[in-house]
């Protein structure tokens, strides 16, 4: 049985991590450096850092806080936000992530996914698609869910992994911060399209939630959360310990 992970993210405005609802309403939560060395500590399988408005702004990363935080932690990082180019990777890489994750940049340049694949292979690149019910339909959205590209969410994930995605996360604008559980119906879908590792992302509330997840949706790889981790809704340790007893196969601390 391969393991599933548990994945905190950290939402990164001016330096300092946010979390809102639906995309909304951020509000002030601690040190991207202070809960990076936390989750590091406690037992999370892997971080997401994202830069949440570099690409609305138009700018480039943090990179002084993304290098301090990658010097404090020894699980694999994920970095995104403002990533545009081949360029953005390497500088992005060699402040200490792991893998990159793009979204807007790939959006506006779908020949980004492919070059970057090529010059630092697909586990490196992580599609990250904002994903939201619009008539019905799953739309991706652009510039941290502030646009409709108006694509069609399955096709363009498919699209992205055979350009050389190797890692999608899917995030769910519609369970985002609710706290009422995954997007099961999405994430069902993504998972019938593609053969790379899905993180589901947007809905934890408990950690029962983690467990349907996981049941429901076999084929998803990890678990992605924020303000639960963020507020000691949900401690690591515990979640991992109830998913184990609930026979899904968990990496734990020795």
């Amino acid at each position: 049985m391969i393991t599933k992970r548990i994945i905190p993210c950290l939402d990164v405005r001016d330096g300092r991590v946010v979390k809102g609802v639906n995309f909304l309403g951020l509000r002030d939560v601690d040190s991207p450096v202070k809960l990076a060395r936390y989750y590091s500590e406690c037992g999370a399988d892997e971080l997401v850092f994202y830069d949440i408005t570099a690409s609305a702004e138009g700018r480039k990363i943090f990179t002084d806080i993304l290098r301090e935080a990658a010097a404090t932690i020894f699980i694999p990082l994920t970095v995104g936000g403002g990533i545009s180019s081949v360029e953005d990777f390497d500088r992005v890489l060699k402040c200490g992530a792991d893998k990159v994750s793009v979204n807007s940049g790939a959006i506006r340049r779908p020949e980004l996914i492919g070059e970057a694949a090529k010059k630092y292979g697909d586990q490196c690149v992580v599609l990250s698609a904002d994903i939201k019910r619009v008539d019905g339909a799953f739309h991706i959205f652009a510039k941290g869910g502030r646009e409709d590209t108006g694509l069609e969410a399955i096709q363009w994930i498919k699209d992205g992994v055979a350009r050389g995605a190797g890692e999608i996360v899917a995030n769910s604008m519609d369970t985002d911060g609710v706290k009422g559980g995954f997007d099961l119906e999405l994430l069902e879908r993504i998972c019938d399209a593609v053969r790379v590792p899905v993180i589901a992302s947007g809905g934890a509330g408990s950690m029962e939630d983690f467990t349907t997840l996981f049941k429901t949706v076999p084929e998803i790889s990890a678990g992605l959360a924020a303000s639960v981790f963020h507020f000691g809704e949900i401690p690591i340790p515990e979640l991992k310990k109830k998913l184990r007893a609930d026979g899904i196969e968990m990496r734990m601390e020795a």
